[in-house]
């Protein structure tokens, strides 16, 4: 399938799968015959119950799990925005490559496959500051790539890497919900309080220049985002089409995942935040996506990597819904009495 326009991508979310009513069902009478009191594993349950509507299964499964990281650069770094320059990108891809990094590692404890996407990575997009970061085409067909990545399977997580995009995913939450710089912009990779109020007044700039094309996302991911945003979008859609259910991880990922929850506030009913990121506008973030109160991030443990890692972790906690949902005994089973015997 060629994504070659912006209403390519409309008429692609026009198709987007609903819940399995049936999957769900079953999964509920299966949660309440299985030999605890009801509600006594908290969220897991939710999580099983979550799983079993996209994957139209029950019991649900996580064997299957593919960990999606995209990479790209962006000329927004010629501000002077990020603590580290910008071919740190392409050193840490190589680090991806031969293992090193931190998602290796959660990977190979998760046992799930991590692909690794690099995006032109020699051809930063353009500084927002001065023009439109991509053109339709360009945006489009970093689109293609996220969504060609994406294998069916029974989890994915995606996630970035991209010196600067922190500044992207800001200036691109303050088009889809308001605000300013200041409103969304935080330290990233170890910006100091000046260095935060320059990345702020850059946004502002951004979003000055841009402000007639802000209203319509796709445009505003053109005008503003990076190609591995582009890209997590198109993976996050073509998860929807494939039934596979997303993990988000950080503020870059969510920013992507913005972009169409603004073209269809139902968009992200297949994904669950992985975990709230440290980056001061993550929660603000998270809670314009809808991801609080019973759907809040799984975890809080003051990360703010990227690469997938927050995500990454948080698989491991839905792996143990799975296996507390699929493998425990019910009562008749047990030959426990229930709670009415």
């Amino acid at each position: 399938m060629t994504i070659g326009s912006f209403d390519e991508i409309r008429a692609l979310m026009a198709t987007m799968p609903h819940a399995d009513t049936a999957a769900i069902e079953a999964a509920q009478a299966r949660d309440g015959q299985l030999t605890k009191p009801p509600g006594s594993l908290g969220r897991l349950e939710h999580l099983a119950l979550w799983l079993a509507a996209w994957q139209g299964a029950n019991p649900p499964r996580a064997d299957a799990i593919g960990f999606l990281v995209f990479a790209g650069n962006h000329g927004v770094t010629a501000q002077g925005i990020s603590a580290f320059p910008a071919e740190v990108t392409v050193q840490m891809v190589a680090n991806f490559q031969h293992g090193g990094a931190a998602i290796n590692q959660l990977a190979g404890l998760a046992g799930a496959e991590l692909t690794v996407i690099p995006l032109e990575l020699d051809r930063p997009t353009g500084d927002f500051c001065a023009g439109p970061a991509m053109s339709e085409a360009e945006t489009c067909a970093a689109f293609q790539t996220g969504f060609d990545a994406v294998k069916a399977g029974d989890l994915c997580c995606i996630g970035e890497m991209g010196i600067g995009n922190t500044t992207v995913a800001a200036a691109l939450a303050a088009a889809l919900f308001g605000g300013d710089g200041a409103t969304w912009a935080g330290p990233g990779t170890g910006l100091d309080p000046a260095g935060v109020n320059h990345k702020a007044q850059v946004i502002d700039r951004g979003l000055a220049l841009h402000r007639e094309r802000l209203g319509d996302p796709l445009q505003a991911l053109a005008c503003l985002g990076g190609r591995e945003i582009a890209a997590m979008a198109g993976a996050i859609l073509a998860c929807r089409l494939k039934r596979v259910p997303v993990l988000l991880d950080g503020y870059v990922n969510c920013a992507a995942a913005a972009v169409l929850k603004k073209l269809d506030d139902n968009a992200l009913d297949h994904c669950r935040a992985g975990h709230l990121s440290a980056e001061p506008a993550a929660h603000r973030l998270l809670g314009a996506l809808g991801f609080d109160g019973d759907l809040a991030p799984l975890l809080n443990l003051d990360m703010r990597l990227g690469e997938c890692s927050g995500a990454a972790v948080a698989a491991l906690i839905v792996k143990a819904a799975v296996a507390t949902h699929a493998g425990m005994a019910t009562f008749a089973e047990a030959g426990v009495a229930g709670k009415d015997a």
